[in-house]
């Protein structure tokens, strides 16, 4: 019978990935604190409307990617493709509109039932940061600005280019669509069949096609900058001001769209040519008319997500835990003391490797393989001298330490 593997687009997370996402986490957690950002949780699966709604019934992710299903109660339910929705969900059903503004960071598991490659899965993981009830172009320079420090605390934001384009206001939105449609009504030929899909309820997409059709056409579409009203040229203007002050360097990205209505003004995308194709490692935007979609009081909002998965195949190799001491028991009397032993100094803070079986032998071989930094040796003439036996494993040294003293002892090798 074959062993048994992971499915498809999913991946175990060994000790050493592990360690790479938890320094992603970690850094993140930290630098979002120090902005004054709360962790939030949301389940891992939502009723489908959560987002359905929001991201359209139309849209490839809806359609194809997310995994939805209809649980033993004949409820339809979906795990979790993005955080925002969720977030925004649990402001929405905990009561929370009247305390904005609201600043979360979370992680976790996202589905989407994606074609698998470097980088990208079915099970991936993110970090994500929202900023809820804010509507100055300040918060937007914030937000942006956390991401710069948490890819800097990481060592990555040199390898980096921050991209950032505006996508205006309502009435800017309007005017740039209706510009699109009349573009690319005249080529409506030679444009992919997803992009004349796209023509009909989301034209602003055509924008983003890789189809190299596409990308000719979209060559000579009109400028988003040509239709902006004044009040959303100054908004971008400020948000531009905001990050030269803080010495965040960006390029201004015309081609940077978010295909869904309820977006607005700034839209931005940390990329890197270090992951091939994959390129964007954290992105995000202002979506000021998402809670007004799901049912809730016009909010205005910004936020971002990151890849960890992309995050960690860029970051150097984490430190490593620290070295184990290995506690050794010789004989029945040295197997009880050495099980009080090992509970002792673990309460005391050291990390402790205790052999369940084997002679001697077989249990320095252990200590060896693990990478033990000292061995504490209790045997029955030491233990009848109220006594035990330290070995340093590095330079191989051994003497003979009281018991009472040992943890002192010990203390170097923590």
């Amino acid at each position: 019978m074959a062993a048994l593997q992971p499915v498809r687009g999913t991946q175990d997370l060994l000790p050493e990935e592990q360690r790479r996402h938890r320094a992603v986490i970690d850094t993140a957690r930290r630098l979002a604190e120090r902005y004054g950002y709360q962790e939030i949780a949301t389940p891992i699966f939502e009723f489908t409307e959560v987002f359905a709604r929001p991201i359209g019934e139309t849209t490839d992710i809806v359609s194809k990617e997310m995994y939805t299903f209809q649980d033993r109660g004949g409820e339809e339910i979906t795990l979790r493709p993005e955080y925002t929705a969720g977030i925004v969900r649990a402001v929405l059903s905990n009561g929370l509109t009247q305390n904005t503004p609201l600043k979360f960071f979370a992680s976790g598991p996202m589905f989407r039932y994606e074609r698998p490659q470097k980088g990208r899965f079915r099970q991936f993981h993110q970090i994500d940061v929202e900023l809820i009830g804010a509507a100055p172009p300040t918060a937007d320079v914030e937000v942006i600005a956390l991401g710069a420090d948490i890819l800097g605390a990481l060592g990555i934001l040199q390898r980096t280019q921050l991209e950032l384009n505006t996508l205006g206001d309502t009435a800017s939105r309007q005017a740039y669509r209706d510009a699109l449609i009349a573009y690319y009504a005249q080529h409506r030929g030679a444009l992919s069949e997803d992009s004349l899909k796209r023509l009909e309820r989301n034209p602003l997409r055509i924008l983003d096609s890789k189809d190299e059709a596409d990308k000719r056409i979209n060559a000579d579409a009109p400028s988003f900058a040509d239709y902006l009203t004044p009040e959303a040229r100054t908004f971008f203007d400020a948000v531009r001001s905001g990050l030269d002050l803080l010495g965040i360097g960006y390029r201004v990205s015309p081609r940077l769209v978010r295909g869904l209505d309820y977006y607005c003004h700034t839209a931005f995308e940390f990329v890197t040519t270090d992951l091939g194709a994959q390129g964007t490692v954290l992105g995000g935007g202002r979506y000021d008319g998402l809670m007004g979609v799901m049912g809730g009081p016009e909010t205005p909002s910004v936020g971002w997500a990151a890849g960890i998965e992309r995050l960690a195949l860029l970051i150097d190799e984490p430190a490593p835990p620290s070295r184990a001491i290995a506690v050794i028991p010789v004989g029945e009397k040295g197997e009880a003391a050495a099980l009080k032993l090992a509970h002792e100094l673990r309460q005391a803070g050291f990390v402790v490797d205790l052999g369940y079986s084997g002679n001697v032998g077989r249990r320095m071989k252990r200590a060896n393989k693990i990478g033990a930094r000292a061995a504490v040796i209790l045997g029955e003439d030491e233990l009848a001298r109220a006594a035990a036996t330290l070995r340093d494993l590095d330079s191989g040294e051994q003497i003979e330490v009281p018991l009472s003293v040992l943890k002192d002892r010990l203390a170097p090798f923590r």
